[in-house]
């Protein structure tokens, strides 16, 4: 079992950056994929950004591209969102989450994902 621990959230006015962090309770092995997804009231989990713990691989949704940051530590097992010029649309609860099998096609999927973070909450509001 990986437990997920986000932190980082908060509420931040329209252009300003937060950054976003996930600790895994666990030694998460190269072969791991960590994603974040957000969601926003009445909406669906979107994907945001993913990255290979072994690196050589981050993807990121249109949406977030030249703005937000995926990055890794290894040796802390934590990975970080780093987003800048926010808007009111990013506003949403924002999940971790981490899978050892997944297979790159299927990062954009919610469901592929065996671990999940509880999540913290990202409000852009002036």
């Amino acid at each position: 079992q990986v437990q997920l621990v986000e932190s980082g959230g908060g509420l931040v006015q329209p252009g300003g950056s937060l950054r976003l962090s996930c600790a895994a309770s666990a030694r998460t092995s190269s072969r791991f994929v960590m994603a974040w997804f957000r969601q926003a009231p009445g909406k669906e989990r979107e994907f945001v950004a993913a990255l290979r713990f072994s690196g050589g691989y981050t993807n990121y949704a249109d949406s977030v591209k030249g703005r937000f940051t995926m990055s890794r530590e290894n040796g802390k097992n934590t990975v970080y969102l780093q987003m800048n010029s926010l808007q009111p649309e990013d506003t949403a609860v924002y999940y971790c989450a981490a899978d050892g099998t997944i297979i790159l096609s299927s990062i954009w999927t919610p469901e592929q994902y065996d671990f999940w973070g509880q999540g913290t909450q990202v409000t852009v509001s002036s």
